[in-house]
């Protein structure tokens, strides 16, 4: 039997509630099953996480504001109907392990207005909140900016492992969250959410980051943001559900970024453990490595297996290596696979943000396969196919 929850411990009609209160009238979160999700995510918190006083509060006020996020985001689409009208069907997706130079592939793309993009701040507060409107975010930019620095400050190593900055386009991870049906252990310490997490239907996770994508959009049309002509998405996430990805996203387009698992995954499971650093003042580096590395090799073999299913020319494989020594021809790469002209102006903007962003601009991050309970022979023997097909013949 499980033990009674105290009185401080997250419980799911009190999340709605303290929601509910914070935007008086509405009370319609969406239809989908997030409620369940809910109970099963706060019960793993509860009962895992091993949640400090200070993370305890954290966490619930994350799970408010995602709450808060979908009752506003609702209202909007049901006073203003044509925001479902927005037609996203051929988002160009950056798809690799962390660490495989993703985000710098993603933000040097973004500095093209053809392409929509999501900075962090979006992501963090995708609802006008506050008085603020969709005409004006700039109470959600000064927010996102504060807890930006707040985060630094609190744990500066994060900025070595991703650089964090609220006006820069950022990966769409935190918007699919508020189908309570992500990846939560980047957060926390929670199997029993992960494993009940894997034998669920995931495509709630991309209706409802199709439609936050659509809120956003209009949003940036309110703003007089130029138009773009479709959304580039990022995040290691769909390696694991990659199919419905692409059933959601009919015309999506992916391209698949590659380094070798011995240095990304130890670097991945540091950041996992660096975040429930945030939440929790004991978190297990041995845990962190375990989930994170067994999660990854599964969603490794499933992106190759989904791939092998689908039609080849939906892809575009990039190296890790080519993304750092030789940039413009993989930009070049990326727009021929995208259909998109290369402009001039579009090769000097890229150019001019590469110059000013490089890697070499960042700490060094250190650490190590053995920190977090893994081992080279481990790496081999989970990555195995993946070197194979991927790695071997290339670099």
């Amino acid at each position: 039997m499980n033990a009674p929850l105290t009185p401080n411990q997250l419980q799911v009609p009190e999340l709605l509630q303290a929601a509910r209160d914070r935007v008086p009238g509405l009370s319609h979160f969406g239809d989908d099953n997030y409620q369940q999700a809910l109970e099963v995510l706060t019960q793993a918190l509860n009962t895992e996480a091993k949640l400090s006083a200070t993370g305890q509060v954290m966490m619930r006020e994350r799970l408010v504001g995602q709450l808060v996020n979908r009752l506003i985001m609702e209202d909007y689409f049901q006073r203003f109907p044509e925001i479902a009208q927005i037609a996203i069907d051929d988002p160009l997706v950056i798809v690799g392990l962390p660490r495989t130079g993703t985000t710098m592939l993603q933000r040097t793309l973004a500095v093209d207005p053809r392409f929509y993009s999501a900075a962090w701040w979006e992501t963090r507060y995708p609802a006008p909140l506050n008085g603020d409107t969709p005409q004006d975010a700039s109470k959600r930019i000064e927010m996102a900016k504060a807890e930006v620095a707040q985060t630094i400050e609190a744990i500066p190593q994060i900025l070595s492992i991703h650089p964090m900055n609220a006006t820069l386009c950022d990966e769409e991870f935190m918007l699919m969250e508020h189908s309570f049906l992500s990846a939560m252990d980047a957060y926390a310490d929670v199997p029993s959410y992960t494993a009940w997490l894997d034998q669920q239907d995931q495509r709630p996770v991309y209706t409802q980051l199709k439609k936050m994508l659509q809120f956003l959009q209009w949003q940036k049309a309110q703003r007089g943001e130029p138009q773009g002509q479709r959304w580039l998405l990022k995040a290691p996430q769909h390696l694991h559900t990659l199919e419905i990805l692409l059933s959601v996203f009919p015309k999506a387009q992916v391209i698949l970024t590659h380094r070798d698992p011995a240095q990304t995954i130890p670097s991945m499971a540091s950041m996992a453990h660096t975040l429930w650093q945030i939440y929790s003042d004991q978190p297990d580096p041995r845990s962190a490595g375990k989930q994170w590395n067994t999660r990854m090799a599964r969603g490794i073999l499933h992106t190759m297996q989904v791939r092998d299913q689908q039609d080849s020319q939906r892809f575009l494989d990039i190296h890790f290596s080519d993304t750092v020594a030789k940039p413009m021809e993989v930009l070049e790469k990326v727009y021929q696979f995208a259909g998109l002209p290369f402009t001039d102006k579009a090769r000097a903007d890229a150019q001019q943000w590469l110059a000013s962003n490089g890697r070499e601009k960042r700490a060094g991050h250190d650490y190590s396969l053995e920190t977090f309970g893994l081992s080279e022979e481990q790496m081999q023997s989970d990555y195995a196919q993946y070197r194979a097909r991927h790695l071997a013949a290339n670099h």
